[in-house]
């Protein structure tokens, strides 16, 4: 069964996952402000909801995942990314 944490109501099927991604820094450790244009798409995020034959993440979790992997869905302003679960390399804890 699928969990959803998000105020996003989506719930992905079977062995995908719904990840927001995780804020990235605004300014380098040097106290340089990065532009948007220049940031890249990070590749750790939150894991908002799980298909039913998700077994190795919760929802909740952040995890890091390849960097060309899943779709990217833009759900009320905000970007998303529906992957498999094979394409996450791991949960950081």
């Amino acid at each position: 069964m699928s969990t959803t944490k998000s105020a996003v109501k989506f719930r992905p099927l079977k062995e995908r996952v719904f990840v927001s991604y995780a804020d990235e820094p605004e300014k380098t450790a040097s106290g340089l402000y990065i532009p948007d244009a220049a940031k890249e798409k990070p590749q750790k995020g939150q894991v908002e909801a799980i298909g039913s034959e998700v077994n190795d993440v919760k929802v909740g979790e952040t995890v890091l995942f390849d960097k060309y992997s899943g779709s990217k869905i833009n759900i009320e302003d905000t970007e998303y990314l529906i992957l498999k679960e094979e394409d996450i390399l791991g949960v950081i804890e």
